[in-house]
């Protein structure tokens, strides 16, 4: 039987980038108050903060019964740059007052993910729970002080980590990425290989049948 992957996050680069890889999902949010999570675990760390939400979310979905019988992964991305944290903006204020920061210089963007392997023993389940951090240094172009306005005009740096997408629009401001480039997007392939791999899952297993 082909293991069932659920996504337990909102993010449409996430879900295009696992269909783009072929790998059948479906996908399930979590109701998790970010801030919270945070505020409760007293991380401060980029990376950590990361590892702290893919948890919380995978968890939350994994409880869900519609999520019997999955692997459930959750994921969150943060950028660390100048020594400080960056979620996502959510305002045009916030938004260009670090594009304008980050110009002509880079930050590394960490994304945490946690499987969580709800299936019953008996259909192949092992109970497996863990996760993994995957990180990339982003190094950002000269951008104009109208490059900036007309970006964040377009809305598109307000809902994502650390004001910039590397997938879509913002990849015109993205000079090189040294490292794994699927974590910028918010999703590393090869992370999940090797969580579904402790659950005893391998990537064509997930793969989506064809034709």
């Amino acid at each position: 039987m082909t293991p069932r992957l659920v996504l337990a996050s909102r993010s449409p680069a996430r879900t295009k980038l696992l269909t783009d890889a072929g790998i059948g999902h479906d996908r399930l949010v979590s109701d998790v108050d970010e801030d919270a999570v945070v505020r409760a675990r007293g991380v401060t760390d980029a990376e950590e903060t990361a590892m702290v939400l893919a948890r919380a979310k995978a968890e939350a979905v994994a409880a869900l019964p519609e999520a019997a019988g999955a692997l459930v992964l959750g994921c969150d991305s943060v950028f660390a740059f100048d020594g400080e944290v960056h979620g996502k903006p959510l305002d045009a204020r916030t938004a260009t007052a670090r594009i304008t920061a980050m110009r002509g210089r880079s930050g590394v963007l960490h994304t945490g993910h946690w499987l969580v392997d709800t299936r019953d023993p008996a259909a192949g389940g092992t109970g497996f729970a863990g996760g993994a951090p995957a990180s990339a240094e982003v190094f950002f172009a000269r951008m104009s002080d109208e490059e900036v306005a007309a970006y964040v005009a377009t809305g598109e740096p307000l809902q994502v980590a650390g004001s910039f997408t590397i997938d879509s629009l913002g990849a015109s401001f993205v000079e090189r990425v040294e490292g794994d480039v699927h974590a910028v997007v918010g999703l590393s392939l090869s992370t999940l290989r090797t969580l579904a791999g402790r659950a005893g899952v391998s990537m064509p297993q997930l793969w989506a049948p064809r034709g």
